[in-house]
């Protein structure tokens, strides 16, 4: 299996640097020159076309929000983990709506960003938990675009995204459904396409926004 090209772009040169040795320990992680500012990591994104992007909010004067600006109308398959210092929910639902799949605070470990960048090479994405139902409720408050009701589903993608909204992971929905996992990976990617959904966060989301909701009222699914 060819390893994952990640692109880290970050202005802080020696947390950047630092954390690109680290993941680049990672056998299944390929990490490509940092980029410390909007214009090198579209160059780079060009040239070199990494499948993760791990992205700053803060970039010297530039906006990591206008960067995700860039790459979801530019690169909408690249996938976006913003990696910042910033800890506030606001601009976290800013840049979830404006296509980042994952949020992490730089406090968090080398082990836990390569976990959350392999997941969103899978089409998986990451919110702490502590923040992820409030997270949920701001996604749930947008009216984002009209859903209609699923529709495009079959009754067994229906049966996956309704363990999603659960809050159960794939190993969980393959022995509840009785399927194997490639079988549940099969069923998750093909629903998040056609609900146009960038993780599995999006997809959550929208099922809500259609009327899905847990089996037990009060949970928060997780991503």
């Amino acid at each position: 299996m060819r390893p994952i090209r990640v692109l880290i772009v970050d202005d802080q040169a020696l947390f950047a640097e630092a954390l690109a040795a680290r993941l680049s320990a990672e056998p299944d992680l390929e990490v490509l020159p940092v980029a410390h500012d909007i214009r090198r990591a579209t160059a780079l994104i060009a040239t070199e076309a990494p499948q993760v992007v791990v992205l700053d909010l803060v970039l010297g004067e530039e906006s990591g929000l206008d960067a995700l600006d860039i790459m979801r109308r530019r690169y909408p398959d690249v996938r976006v983990v913003v990696l910042s210092g910033i800890t506030d929910i606001d601009p976290m639902v800013t840049a979830l709506r404006r296509g980042a799949v994952g949020w992490l605070p730089k406090t968090e470990s080398a082990d836990l960003v390569s976990q959350v960048i392999r997941g969103a090479a899978g089409r998986g994405g990451w919110i702490p938990p502590a923040v992820l139902g409030e997270v949920l409720r701001r996604l749930l408050a947008d009216g984002g675009p009209d859903v209609d009701d699923l529709a495009e589903l079959t009754p067994r993608e229906r049966e996956v995204l309704r363990c999603m909204v659960d809050g159960q992971s794939r190993p969980e929905i393959a022995d509840r459904l009785g399927l194997s996992a490639n079988t549940v990976r099969t069923h998750t990617q093909n629903l998040l396409a056609k609900l146009d959904a960038h993780s599995a966060l999006e997809a959550i989301t929208v099922a809500m926004r259609a009327g899905m909701r847990p089996s037990n009222p009060g949970d928060d699914p997780p991503m």
